[in-house]
C-alpha cells in the first residue's frame, strides 16, 4: 500500500444502519492490502431514525448532495437498501455538481433508483454491487472487501464474469426497474446486457414485474437479460408451478430479448460487482 489515500463518503438513502456496521466496516479496511488507503467516512445521517427512515426526506437528500459535490470524496458508497430512494432522487439531481460526475457510486437493492438516474443523466461510475450492510449477513467481510477492492483499486476479480471490456451491463432488483420504468428516472440500456436479481417477492409478483420490464420499449433494444439469484420467495397457498428461470425465459421469448443465463448477482454475499455502461479496457 502507498501513501495515497481514497476517501468514500457513505449515506444511506432508505433504511439506517447501526453503528457497529461502521465499526465492522472501518476494521475491514484498515486490514485491506490495497493500491491506496481507505479512508471512510459514514455521514451521521446513516445512524437517524425517522420513522422507517434514516432521517426525514429533506436530511436524507442533503446528505447525499454533500457527499456527491464533496470533491475531497473519491466515491458515494451507500449504507443500505431499504425503500426510500425514489423519495429523494427528484430533489438531488438538479443539486449535483459537475464534481459529482467524477465520483464512483456503488450500492444495490432499493438503490437502483438512484444509481438509474445517475446513469440517465450521464455519471460514468455508478455500479450495483455490496453496501456496508452486507457485513451483517454470514461471512458478509467477503461482501464488503470486494466492494472496497473495486472502488478502491477497480479489481477485476470483483466483477460479474459477464462484465468484459467494451461490452454493456446493467443490474437492478426487479421490483425497482419495473417502478422506474417509464418515468425520468428510465435509462437507455439499448445494447446492454441487463442483469436482475430479486428477494422477497412471490413468484406471481415476480413473473407480473417481467411481464411490465420485458413489454417496455427500451428494454425491448437491450442485448439480453441475465438472471441473478431470486432469494427467500414466499411461499404461496398455491404453487406457481414455474420456476423464476422459466418466467425469465418465458417473458423473454415473448418479447424477442435474448436470455442469456444466470448472473452471479443476489441479495447475498456472494454478489459481484455490475458496472452501468461500458468497461474501459485495462
Amino acid at each position: 500500500m502507498n501513501d495515497s489515500v481514497f476517501k468514500i463518503g457513505v449515506m444511506a438513502p432508505g433504511s439506517p444502519i447501526e453503528p457497529a456496521i461502521a465499526e465492522q466496516v472501518a476494521d475491514i479496511a484498515a486490514s485491506l492490502d490495497v493500491g491506496a488507503r481507505p479512508e471512510i467516512h459514514f455521514h451521521p445521517q446513516c445512524f437517524l431514525l425517522s420513522g422507517h427512515f434514516a432521517g426525514d426526506d429533506a436530511t436524507r437528500c442533503a446528505a447525499f448532495v454533500e457527499l456527491a459535490n464533496d470533491e475531497s470524496y473519491d466515491a458515494v458508497w451507500f449504507a443500505r437498501g431499504g425503500y426510500g430512494s425514489c423519495r429523494i432522487v427528484d430533489e438531488i439531481l438538479p443539486k449535483l455538481s459537475e464534481g459529482a460526475r467524477n465520483k464512483t457510486y456503488l450500492g444495490y437493492s432499493d438503490v437502483g433508483a438512484i444509481l438509474a438516474a445517475l446513469y440517465s443523466q450521464g455519471f460514468a461510475h455508478t455500479a450495483h454491487g455490496p453496501m456496508p450492510a452486507d457485513i451483517s449477513r454470514t461471512d458478509g467481510g467477503m461482501a464488503v472487501e470486494r466492494a472496497l477492492r473495486y472502488l478502491i483499486d477497480c479489481d477485476t476479480t470483483a466483477l460479474e464474469p459477464a462484465v468484459s471490456p467494451g461490452g454493456k451491463t446493467a443490474a437492478f432488483n426487479v421490483s425497482i426497474l419495473s417502478h422506474i420504468l417509464g418515468t425520468p428516472l428510465q435509462p437507455d440500456l439499448t445494447g446492454h446486457i441487463l442483469m436482475l436479481e430479486e428477494i422477497s417477492e412471490y413468484m406471481y409478483r415476480i413473473d407480473r414485474y417481467l411481464f411490465h420490464i420485458t413489454s417496455n420499449p427500451g428494454i425491448r433494444k437491450v442485448a439480453g437479460i441475465m438472471l441473478g439469484r431470486c432469494s427467500d420467495i414466499p411461499e404461496n397457498d398455491r404453487d406457481f408451478g414455474q420456476t423464476e428461470e422459466q418466467l425469465v425465459e418465458h417473458w423473454c421469448g415473448i418479447s424477442g430479448i435474448p436470455y442469456l443465463g444466470r448472473a452471479d448477482i443476489g441479495h447475498d454475499i456472494e454478489n459481484k460487482v455490475v458496472p452501468f455502461g461500458q468497461v474501459p479496457a485495462a
